[in-house]
């Protein structure tokens, strides 16, 4: 399975972005899916992940309220809108295949991972 993810980019403080992560094949229909992210000089951490059929999603603190995870499993495609960004959301953006159809926050639970985009949020 290839993820490609898309929609990064330089925005104003208090602006939005939707990304975008589309799988190469169905493969992972049936899998949670998630977001995650790495800001220069730290460890990659969780931001938001869906269940296999957008019944459930878990945030992060830092993010809830202003980030919304959804999937459209016909396009094998995640999005995660991103709206009040803040610099200390600038960081690579990274999109991921959870091992099963519900997923948590640890990085050993995804199998397969995107190339990340870069998010920069300007104060």
């Amino acid at each position: 399975v290839q993820l490609q993810a898309s929609g990064g980019g330089l925005v104003q403080a208090g602006g939005s972005l939707r990304l975008s992560c589309t799988a190469s094949r169905r493969t992972g229909s049936n899998n949670a899916m998630g977001w995650f992210r790495q800001a220069p000089g730290k460890e990659r951490e969780f931001v938001s992940s869906i269940s296999w059929n957008g019944g459930s999603t878990i945030y992060a603190d830092n993010v809830r309220g202003r980030f919304t995870i959804s999937r459209d499993r016909a396009a094998s495609t995640m999005y995660l809108q991103m709206n009040s960004l803040e610099p200390e959301d600038t960081a690579v953006y990274y999109c991921a295949v959870a091992r099963s159809s519900y997923s948590g926050r640890s990085l050993a639970d995804y199998q397969y991972w995107g190339q990340g985009t870069l998010v920069t949020v300007s104060s």
